[in-house]
């Protein structure tokens, strides 16, 4: 893993005004419609329709995006769900609608954009998925790419809980059952299962005896992270470890553990640039390291070259990091 819906605004009336003041008005409705175009480049158009731009890790995404494009002598349009799924839908019809030359969608449902794909083939708008897959996560193996995706562009998310799993094995008593907490992210993303599954198969892998002996949402933000910890803390002040699915909720997490005067184990996922200096100060243990920057420039060369001679599906390292190795993880978000 959010965000709430917001209406989609502004009905204008302009009488009697120059094409520049025009093309302000314009773009001052995309923007607060949640639309931004990069100014570089004259050449092809390219959308992105993104989970939400007030998240660190997707505006990065839109960054590595946009800059690639600009690379390329191409113009990205970025569109923000804010979290809606309903949004999201109305911004890739808006996109497919428009001709534009390729459509990269960081999925808020896996399943629904389904449909979205199908919408994309039938105009001919080559389509592209990144950050998260399209299709049902618990029956699809992340590198199986949906039918009629130019490409999938992601880490690998079950393998990103597994990095976590075994790094969180390594801390764990082995004379005991240990006492795990995981806070999820939000409900209906796709990542939320993965990264559990993926968790669970390192710590079974490593032989460890272990309960999962509370997991609660934090909704991929800071308070969430803090507010879920707290929560589980008050009932069950003997966790030996938190795994946190988004480095932004392990930020939180900290917070209320050192409230609580908990000697419990933080880990996270993401590689952001909060949980990697927390790493550096010890108020952290460990996380995944993420580039998303790397996964929108990604997202978009797929695009641009339709995958031809590649594999559809592209992704890149995603170690685990402690103090000692958190230099090898350079935050992008």
């Amino acid at each position: 893993m959010r965000l709430r819906p917001i209406p989609l605004l502004l009905a204008l009336c302009v009488v009697a005004v120059s094409a520049a003041s025009l093309v302000g008005v314009r773009n001052a409705a995309r923007a607060a419609n949640g639309a931004v175009a990069s100014k570089a480049g004259s050449g092809p158009r390219y959308g992105l329709s993104t989970v939400g731009l007030s998240y660190p890790f997707a505006a990065a995404i839109a960054k590595g995006f946009s800059d690639a494009a600009a690379s390329a002598g191409a113009r990205a349009v970025v569109l923000d769900a804010k979290g809606d799924v309903q949004k999201q839908a109305n911004d890739i019809d808006d996109l497919i609608a428009q001709k534009v030359a390729g459509v990269a969608v960081m999925p808020i449902d896996s399943v629904v954009a389904q449909g979205w794909v199908r919408r994309a083939n039938a105009q001919h708008v080559p389509i592209a998925a990144v950050a998260a897959l399209v299709g049902d996560p618990r029956t699809r193996a992340i590198d199986d790419v949906y039918p009629g995706l130019v490409a999938l562009a992601s880490q690998d998310e079950v393998a990103a809980g597994r990095a976590a799993g075994t790094l969180a094995a390594t801390w764990l008593p082995r004379d005991r059952v240990a006492r795990i907490a995981i806070i999820e992210g939000a409900a209906g993303f796709p990542e939320v299962e993965q990264r559990a599954r993926g968790f669970r198969l390192a710590l079974d892998a490593a032989g460890l005896r272990y309960r999962i002996v509370a997991s609660q949402p934090g909704n991929w933000t800071s308070e969430g992270g803090e507010a879920a910890c707290q929560n589980i803390l008050a009932a069950r002040p003997d966790i030996d470890l938190f795994y946190n699915e988004a480095d932004d909720m392990v930020i939180g997490c900290a917070r209320a553990v050192r409230a609580a005067g908990s000697s419990a184990r933080l880990l996270g996922v993401g590689g952001s640039k909060l949980a990697i200096a927390s790493i550096k100060a010890g108020a952290v243990d460990g996380t995944v390291c993420f580039k998303p920057e790397a996964l929108g420039a990604l997202a978009f060369e797929a695009l641009h070259a339709k995958a031809e001679g590649a594999s559809r599906f592209r992704t890149y390292p995603i170690p685990a990091v402690t103090r000692a190795t958190v230099g090898e993880c350079v935050g992008q978000w």
